[in-house]
């Protein structure tokens, strides 16, 4: 029978990662994006040891302590983890998470690239075809929206009235 968790704590990961934009959002305003950033990273690091002690995990250690290419490697996506909430925590400062949010999950194609490049993994053509439509995906969904109260309405183009009334709004 074959081990399907990975599935659901993808899901799972997945579903986490899309509540933190926007509860970054919510939980920056009027804050230096810098400073929310290191709460959050703190915040992170005390609850990833405490699970990591409930687990067991820690009488792994010497595992990775004589690994120093792992070690190495660890440290360097910490680096990189913290660099990429640095720079998502300060874009959330300046644009919506319908905009940013799009654009930071441009990491999935990034990465299946890496891995190619790195790793030597071999992606199919369907798997080629949904890292495609990601990426066309992610341009398409930051597409600058109609300013409200704007002549350019979608619904009166979609719907064919030039009334400059909203269609969908009816008079008492």
């Amino acid at each position: 029978m074959q081990d399907h968790r990975w599935l659901y704590y993808a899901l799972l990961a997945a579903a986490c990662a899309a509540s933190i934009n926007v509860f970054g959002k919510i939980g920056m305003q009027g804050l230096d994006s810098d400073l929310s950033t290191a709460v959050r990273s703190i915040v992170q690091a005390v609850f990833v040891v405490l699970f990591a002690t409930a687990i067991g995990s820690w009488s792994k250690l010497p595992d990775l302590h004589a690994r120093p290419l792992a070690i190495l490697m660890v440290i360097l996506c910490g680096i990189a983890g913290g660099l990429s909430w640095i720079f998502a925590f300060r874009a959330l400062k300046l644009a919506d998470v319908s905009q940013i949010a799009p654009i930071d999950k441009l990491s999935m194609p990034l990465g299946i690239l890496l891995a190619v490049l790195i790793l030597h993994e071999r992606p199919s053509w369907i798997n080629w075809t949904g890292i495609l439509l990601i990426a066309v995906g992610a341009y398409l969904a930051t597409w600058p929206r109609p300013k409200a109260g704007g002549d350019s309405n979608s619904l009166q183009v979609l719907s064919g009235t030039s009334d400059t009334k909203n269609p969908i709004q009816h008079s008492p």
